[in-house]
Protein backbone atom coordinates (compact mmCIF):
# COMPACT_ATOMS: atom_id res chain seq x y z
CA UNK A 1 0.00 0.00 0.00
CA UNK A 2 1.65 3.16 -0.93
CA UNK A 3 2.19 6.28 1.48
CA UNK A 4 -0.59 8.41 -0.19
CA UNK A 5 -3.05 5.60 0.47
CA UNK A 6 -1.86 4.30 3.78
CA UNK A 7 -2.24 8.16 5.28
CA UNK A 8 -6.48 8.30 3.94
CA UNK A 9 -6.97 4.66 4.69
CA UNK A 10 -9.73 3.39 6.79
CA UNK A 11 -9.11 1.14 9.81
CA UNK A 12 -11.20 -1.76 7.26
CA UNK A 13 -8.50 -0.99 4.67
CA UNK A 14 -5.63 -1.44 6.42
CA UNK A 15 -7.12 -4.76 7.89
CA UNK A 16 -8.04 -5.74 4.60
CA UNK A 17 -4.53 -5.10 3.30
CA UNK A 18 -2.90 -7.83 5.96
CA UNK A 19 -5.46 -10.12 4.80
CA UNK A 20 -7.83 -9.82 7.55
CA UNK A 21 -11.81 -10.72 6.16
CA UNK A 22 -15.19 -8.73 6.36
CA UNK A 23 -16.59 -11.14 8.51
CA UNK A 24 -13.41 -11.15 11.34
CA UNK A 25 -13.31 -7.37 10.72
CA UNK A 26 -17.09 -7.20 11.62
CA UNK A 27 -15.75 -9.56 15.18
CA UNK A 28 -13.24 -7.04 16.09
CA UNK A 29 -15.81 -4.15 15.59
CA UNK A 30 -18.40 -5.94 18.22
CA UNK A 31 -15.66 -6.88 20.22
CA UNK A 32 -14.47 -2.94 20.34
CA UNK A 33 -18.23 -1.69 21.16
CA UNK A 34 -18.50 -4.29 23.83
CA UNK A 35 -15.37 -2.88 25.19
CA UNK A 36 -16.26 0.81 25.44
CA UNK A 37 -20.11 -0.21 27.04
CA UNK A 38 -21.88 1.07 23.63
CA UNK A 39 -25.20 -0.35 23.13
CA UNK A 40 -26.06 -2.75 20.45
CA UNK A 41 -27.96 -0.32 18.41
CA UNK A 42 -24.69 1.64 18.41
CA UNK A 43 -22.29 -1.18 16.37
CA UNK A 44 -23.36 -0.19 12.77
CA UNK A 45 -21.81 3.19 13.88
CA UNK A 46 -18.98 1.64 14.59
CA UNK A 47 -18.43 -0.56 11.82
CA UNK A 48 -19.14 2.37 9.59
CA UNK A 49 -16.81 4.65 11.43
CA UNK A 50 -13.94 2.18 10.96
CA UNK A 51 -14.82 0.97 7.47
CA UNK A 52 -14.76 4.58 5.94
CA UNK A 53 -12.99 7.19 8.50
CA UNK A 54 -9.87 7.70 7.81
CA UNK A 55 -7.30 6.93 10.29
CA UNK A 56 -7.13 9.41 13.28
CA UNK A 57 -3.54 11.29 13.27
CA UNK A 58 -2.01 11.36 16.69
CA UNK A 59 1.05 13.63 17.94
CA UNK A 60 2.21 11.57 21.23
CA UNK A 61 4.87 14.01 23.09
CA UNK A 62 6.73 12.77 26.72
CA UNK A 63 7.23 15.27 29.14
CA UNK A 64 8.50 14.74 32.80
CA UNK A 65 7.09 11.14 33.33
CA UNK A 66 8.01 7.51 34.00
CA UNK A 67 6.76 6.10 30.82
CA UNK A 68 4.21 4.12 32.51
CA UNK A 69 1.37 5.56 30.21
CA UNK A 70 2.69 4.04 27.00
CA UNK A 71 3.76 0.95 29.00
CA UNK A 72 0.19 0.36 29.52
CA UNK A 73 -1.39 1.10 26.04
CA UNK A 74 0.76 -1.65 24.84
CA UNK A 75 -0.40 -4.41 27.05
CA UNK A 76 -4.44 -3.46 26.06
CA UNK A 77 -6.21 -6.49 25.10
CA UNK A 78 -9.82 -5.42 24.04
CA UNK A 79 -8.96 -3.74 21.82
CA UNK A 80 -5.13 -5.00 20.80
CA UNK A 81 -2.67 -1.70 20.88
CA UNK A 82 -1.40 -3.17 17.05
CA UNK A 83 -4.72 -3.27 16.10
CA UNK A 84 -5.08 0.72 17.57
CA UNK A 85 -1.64 1.39 16.10
CA UNK A 86 -1.72 -0.14 12.99
CA UNK A 87 -5.24 0.01 11.58
CA UNK A 88 -7.14 2.37 13.64
CA UNK A 89 -4.79 5.16 14.41
CA UNK A 90 -1.89 7.12 12.35
CA UNK A 91 0.96 7.52 15.12
CA UNK A 92 3.08 9.19 13.79
CA UNK A 93 5.24 10.78 16.36
CA UNK A 94 5.87 8.89 19.75
CA UNK A 95 9.49 9.27 21.37
CA UNK A 96 9.67 5.54 22.83
CA UNK A 97 7.61 3.52 19.68
CA UNK A 98 9.24 5.20 16.29
CA UNK A 99 12.03 4.26 15.18
CA UNK A 100 13.67 7.57 13.96
CA UNK A 101 15.54 9.53 16.45
CA UNK A 102 17.59 12.98 16.83
CA UNK A 103 16.72 15.77 14.27
CA UNK A 104 14.93 12.93 11.87
CA UNK A 105 12.01 12.87 14.15
CA UNK A 106 11.60 16.40 15.06
CA UNK A 107 11.60 16.61 11.51
CA UNK A 108 8.65 13.94 11.13
CA UNK A 109 6.91 15.78 14.32
CA UNK A 110 6.52 19.29 12.23
CA UNK A 111 5.76 17.90 8.98
CA UNK A 112 2.95 16.48 10.81
CA UNK A 113 2.01 19.76 12.06
CA UNK A 114 1.80 21.00 8.40
CA UNK A 115 0.61 18.50 7.13
CA UNK A 116 -2.52 17.75 9.80
CA UNK A 117 -2.74 21.52 11.40
CA UNK A 118 -5.76 21.26 13.54
CA UNK A 119 -6.62 17.79 12.72
CA UNK A 120 -4.32 15.44 14.89
CA UNK A 121 -4.74 14.81 18.37
CA UNK A 122 -2.34 15.76 20.95
CA UNK A 123 -1.93 12.97 23.29
CA UNK A 124 0.68 13.92 26.12
CA UNK A 125 2.49 11.47 28.45
CA UNK A 126 4.00 13.94 31.09
CA UNK A 127 3.89 17.12 32.85
CA UNK A 128 5.79 20.20 32.40
CA UNK A 129 9.00 21.51 34.38
CA UNK A 130 8.53 25.67 34.09
CA UNK A 131 10.78 26.73 37.10
CA UNK A 132 14.08 27.95 35.57
CA UNK A 133 12.96 28.37 31.98
CA UNK A 134 12.01 24.56 31.86
CA UNK A 135 15.47 23.29 31.41
CA UNK A 136 14.78 20.51 33.86
CA UNK A 137 13.13 18.62 30.83
CA UNK A 138 14.24 19.33 27.03
CA UNK A 139 13.67 17.30 23.71
CA UNK A 140 15.96 17.98 20.62
CA UNK A 141 16.77 21.02 22.31
CA UNK A 142 13.62 22.67 23.15
CA UNK A 143 11.86 22.91 26.24
CA UNK A 144 9.24 20.51 26.65
CA UNK A 145 6.95 23.49 27.96
CA UNK A 146 7.57 25.32 24.54
CA UNK A 147 7.31 21.62 22.22
CA UNK A 148 3.98 21.46 24.05
CA UNK A 149 2.78 24.94 23.71
CA UNK A 150 3.40 24.97 19.63
CA UNK A 151 2.13 21.35 19.41
CA UNK A 152 -1.16 22.44 20.98
CA UNK A 153 -2.09 25.66 18.89
CA UNK A 154 -2.24 23.13 15.80
CA UNK A 155 -4.12 20.15 17.29
CA UNK A 156 -7.50 19.47 17.48
CA UNK A 157 -7.49 18.71 20.77
CA UNK A 158 -5.35 17.91 23.64
CA UNK A 159 -5.36 14.57 25.64
CA UNK A 160 -3.68 14.39 29.16
CA UNK A 161 -2.67 10.82 29.50
CA UNK A 162 -1.79 9.77 33.03
CA UNK A 163 -1.54 11.63 36.27
CA UNK A 164 1.67 13.45 35.91
CA UNK A 165 -0.28 14.85 32.74
CA UNK A 166 -3.35 15.20 34.48
CA UNK A 167 -2.74 16.16 38.32
CA UNK A 168 0.86 16.16 38.23
CA UNK A 169 1.15 13.39 39.92
CA UNK A 170 5.01 12.78 42.06
CA UNK A 171 7.29 15.39 40.08
CA UNK A 172 4.37 18.04 41.54
CA UNK A 173 4.51 16.99 45.12
CA UNK A 174 5.27 18.70 47.36
CA UNK A 175 8.10 21.03 47.62
CA UNK A 176 7.89 20.53 43.54
CA UNK A 177 11.39 21.91 42.82
CA UNK A 178 10.84 21.64 39.11
CA UNK A 179 7.90 23.54 38.99
CA UNK A 180 5.86 20.48 37.16
CA UNK A 181 2.70 21.95 35.78
CA UNK A 182 -0.29 19.81 34.78
CA UNK A 183 -1.55 19.73 30.94
CA UNK A 184 -4.55 21.23 32.30
CA UNK A 185 -2.78 24.32 33.73
CA UNK A 186 -0.94 25.51 30.70
CA UNK A 187 -3.48 24.82 28.00
CA UNK A 188 -6.47 26.92 28.17
CA UNK A 189 -7.36 27.25 24.42
CA UNK A 190 -8.03 23.81 23.49
CA UNK A 191 -9.84 21.28 24.82
CA UNK A 192 -8.11 18.96 27.66
CA UNK A 193 -9.34 15.46 28.35
CA UNK A 194 -7.59 14.27 31.54
CA UNK A 195 -6.95 10.40 32.12
CA UNK A 196 -5.48 9.79 35.30
CA UNK A 197 -4.10 7.39 36.97
CA UNK A 198 -1.17 5.92 37.43
CA UNK A 199 -0.66 4.64 34.37
CA UNK A 200 -4.47 4.68 33.28
CA UNK A 201 -5.64 1.22 32.49
CA UNK A 202 -4.82 0.20 29.46
CA UNK A 203 -8.45 -0.55 27.32
CA UNK A 204 -9.70 3.40 29.18
CA UNK A 205 -6.56 4.65 27.04
CA UNK A 206 -7.54 2.47 24.03
CA UNK A 207 -11.37 2.92 24.50
CA UNK A 208 -10.89 6.26 24.55
CA UNK A 209 -9.57 6.88 21.36
CA UNK A 210 -11.53 4.31 19.66
CA UNK A 211 -14.39 6.65 20.76
CA UNK A 212 -13.19 9.50 19.51
CA UNK A 213 -12.45 7.88 16.03
CA UNK A 214 -15.91 6.35 15.74
CA UNK A 215 -18.08 9.44 16.87
CA UNK A 216 -15.41 11.99 15.17
CA UNK A 217 -16.09 13.87 18.88
CA UNK A 218 -14.90 13.85 22.37
CA UNK A 219 -16.56 11.82 24.85
CA UNK A 220 -18.92 13.24 28.09
CA UNK A 221 -16.64 14.64 30.49
CA UNK A 222 -17.26 15.23 34.01
CA UNK A 223 -16.46 18.63 36.15
CA UNK A 224 -12.45 17.87 36.19
CA UNK A 225 -12.56 16.90 32.25
CA UNK A 226 -12.29 13.02 32.87
CA UNK A 227 -14.47 10.54 30.68
CA UNK A 228 -17.70 9.80 32.17
CA UNK A 229 -17.39 6.45 30.57
CA UNK A 230 -14.65 5.26 32.96
CA UNK A 231 -14.54 7.76 35.39
CA UNK A 232 -17.85 8.08 36.71
CA UNK A 233 -18.00 6.02 39.18
CA UNK A 234 -16.13 5.55 42.44
CA UNK A 235 -14.06 2.40 43.18
CA UNK A 236 -15.55 1.34 45.93
CA UNK A 237 -19.13 1.16 44.28
CA UNK A 238 -18.23 -1.69 42.63
CA UNK A 239 -15.28 -3.17 44.48
CA UNK A 240 -15.78 -6.83 45.85
CA UNK A 241 -15.04 -6.20 49.28
CA UNK A 242 -18.24 -3.68 49.19
CA UNK A 243 -20.32 -6.22 51.08
CA UNK A 244 -17.40 -6.44 54.09
CA UNK A 245 -17.63 -2.77 54.45
CA UNK A 246 -21.40 -2.75 54.72
CA UNK A 247 -21.09 -5.01 57.30
CA UNK A 248 -18.56 -3.77 59.41
CA UNK A 249 -15.62 -6.47 58.37
CA UNK A 250 -12.15 -4.88 58.06
CA UNK A 251 -8.37 -5.94 57.84
CA UNK A 252 -6.98 -4.79 61.16
CA UNK A 253 -3.81 -5.66 60.54
CA UNK A 254 -2.11 -7.26 57.55
CA UNK A 255 -2.49 -10.94 57.30
CA UNK A 256 -4.67 -11.34 59.79
CA UNK A 257 -7.93 -13.27 59.58
CA UNK A 258 -10.10 -10.61 58.73
CA UNK A 259 -7.22 -10.35 55.42
CA UNK A 260 -7.19 -14.07 54.61
CA UNK A 261 -10.69 -14.12 54.21
CA UNK A 262 -10.98 -10.70 52.13
CA UNK A 263 -12.66 -8.18 54.62
CA UNK A 264 -12.54 -4.67 53.74
CA UNK A 265 -9.50 -2.69 53.68
CA UNK A 266 -10.78 0.57 54.61
CA UNK A 267 -8.66 0.59 58.05
CA UNK A 268 -5.46 -0.66 55.87
CA UNK A 269 -5.82 3.62 54.53
CA UNK A 270 -7.64 1.86 51.21
CA UNK A 271 -8.62 4.98 49.54
CA UNK A 272 -11.48 3.44 47.40
CA UNK A 273 -14.24 5.73 48.99
CA UNK A 274 -12.55 8.82 47.17
CA UNK A 275 -11.37 7.57 44.06
CA UNK A 276 -12.94 7.54 40.73
CA UNK A 277 -11.93 5.15 38.56
CA UNK A 278 -12.42 1.85 37.00
CA UNK A 279 -10.51 -0.20 38.15
CA UNK A 280 -13.22 -2.49 39.99
CA UNK A 281 -14.94 -2.79 36.91
CA UNK A 282 -12.20 -3.27 34.11
CA UNK A 283 -9.29 -4.20 36.35
CA UNK A 284 -5.59 -4.93 35.16
CA UNK A 285 -3.52 -7.53 32.92
CA UNK A 286 -6.41 -8.18 30.97
CA UNK A 287 -8.60 -8.21 33.49
CA UNK A 288 -7.51 -10.26 36.04
CA UNK A 289 -7.26 -8.62 38.97
CA UNK A 290 -6.78 -5.25 40.47
CA UNK A 291 -4.71 -3.44 43.53
CA UNK A 292 -7.81 -4.08 45.81
CA UNK A 293 -8.01 -7.77 44.43
CA UNK A 294 -4.48 -8.74 45.68
CA UNK A 295 -4.77 -7.66 49.05
CA UNK A 296 -3.49 -3.66 48.81
CA UNK A 297 -5.84 -0.90 49.30
CA UNK A 298 -6.48 1.67 46.82
CA UNK A 299 -4.12 4.36 46.94
CA UNK A 300 -5.80 6.95 44.74
CA UNK A 301 -3.40 7.15 42.34
CA UNK A 302 -6.06 8.81 39.97
CA UNK A 303 -6.51 11.63 42.26
CA UNK A 304 -5.03 15.00 42.51
CA UNK A 305 -2.43 15.26 45.11
CA UNK A 306 -2.54 11.61 45.61
CA UNK A 307 0.78 11.56 46.62
CA UNK A 308 0.45 14.57 49.05
CA UNK A 309 -2.39 12.74 50.89
CA UNK A 310 0.07 9.81 52.49
CA UNK A 311 0.92 8.39 54.66
CA UNK A 312 -1.28 5.93 52.50
CA UNK A 313 -1.19 3.43 55.33
CA UNK A 314 -2.85 5.37 57.57
CA UNK A 315 -5.87 7.62 56.64
CA UNK A 316 -7.68 7.95 53.54
CA UNK A 317 -7.20 10.68 51.43
CA UNK A 318 -7.49 14.39 52.40
CA UNK A 319 -10.76 15.37 51.43
CA UNK A 320 -13.18 17.10 53.09
CA UNK A 321 -16.37 14.50 53.52
CA UNK A 322 -17.13 13.26 56.96
CA UNK A 323 -16.11 10.08 57.81
CA UNK A 324 -14.29 10.09 55.03
CA UNK A 325 -11.29 12.34 54.66
CA UNK A 326 -10.09 10.63 58.19
CA UNK A 327 -9.22 6.76 59.17
CA UNK A 328 -11.75 4.53 60.23
CA UNK A 329 -10.28 4.50 63.99
CA UNK A 330 -10.77 8.19 63.76
CA UNK A 331 -14.12 8.34 62.80
CA UNK A 332 -15.28 5.58 65.88
CA UNK A 333 -13.18 7.88 68.08
CA UNK A 334 -15.86 10.99 66.52
CA UNK A 335 -18.51 9.26 67.17
CA UNK A 336 -17.73 7.92 70.69
CA UNK A 337 -16.93 11.96 71.43
CA UNK A 338 -20.00 13.08 69.70
CA UNK A 339 -22.28 10.21 71.44
CA UNK A 340 -20.78 10.99 75.12
CA UNK A 341 -21.41 14.76 74.23
CA UNK A 342 -25.06 13.83 73.63
CA UNK A 343 -25.47 11.75 76.51
CA UNK A 344 -23.89 14.69 78.65
CA UNK A 345 -25.63 17.02 76.95
CA UNK A 346 -29.09 14.95 77.82
CA UNK A 347 -28.33 14.41 81.11
CA UNK A 348 -27.93 17.98 81.62
CA UNK A 349 -31.20 19.12 80.40
CA UNK A 350 -33.13 16.25 82.09
CA UNK A 351 -30.97 18.02 85.33
CA UNK A 352 -32.07 21.26 84.56
CA UNK A 353 -35.67 20.45 84.00
CA UNK A 354 -35.80 18.55 87.26
CA UNK A 355 -34.46 21.29 89.20
CA UNK A 356 -36.58 24.01 87.80
CA UNK A 357 -39.49 21.20 88.44
CA UNK A 358 -38.70 21.35 92.26
CA UNK A 359 -38.29 25.11 92.81
CA UNK A 360 -41.92 25.22 91.05
CA UNK A 361 -43.11 22.84 93.57
CA UNK A 362 -41.28 24.92 96.28
CA UNK A 363 -42.31 28.14 95.51
CA UNK A 364 -46.13 26.87 95.68
CA UNK A 365 -45.67 25.09 99.13
CA UNK A 366 -44.28 29.08 100.04
CA UNK A 367 -47.54 31.05 99.05
CA UNK A 368 -49.70 28.18 100.30
CA UNK A 369 -49.07 28.69 103.79
CA UNK A 370 -48.70 32.57 103.38
CA UNK A 371 -51.92 32.74 102.11
CA UNK A 372 -53.17 30.68 105.27
CA UNK A 373 -51.74 32.51 107.47
CA UNK A 374 -53.17 36.03 106.72
CA UNK A 375 -56.68 34.10 106.05
CA UNK A 376 -56.68 33.28 109.71
CA UNK A 377 -55.29 36.79 111.24
CA UNK A 378 -58.26 38.17 108.98
CA UNK A 379 -60.57 36.52 110.94
CA UNK A 380 -58.85 37.25 113.93
CA UNK A 381 -59.42 40.81 113.29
Amino acid sequence: MSPVIASHASTYDMLKSRGVERRDFLKFCVTTSAALGLEASLIPQVVYALDTVPRLPVMWIHGSECTCCTESFIRSAHPLTQDIIFNMISLDYHDTLQAAAGHQAEEVRRKLMDDYDGQYVLAVEGNAPTNDGGVYCLVGGETFESQLMEAAAHAKFVIAWGSCASNGCVQAASPNPTGATPIKKLIFDKPVINVPGCPPIAEVMTGLLTYVLTFDKMPELDRLGRPKAFYGHRVHDKCYRRSHFDAGQFVEHWDDGGAQKGWCLYKMGCRGPTTFNACSTMMWNEGTSFPIGSGHGCIGCSEANFWDNGPFYERLAGVPMPGVDVSAERVGKVLTVAAAAAVAAHLTAFGVKQLRSRRLKGSSHSDGPSNSTNSNEDAEA
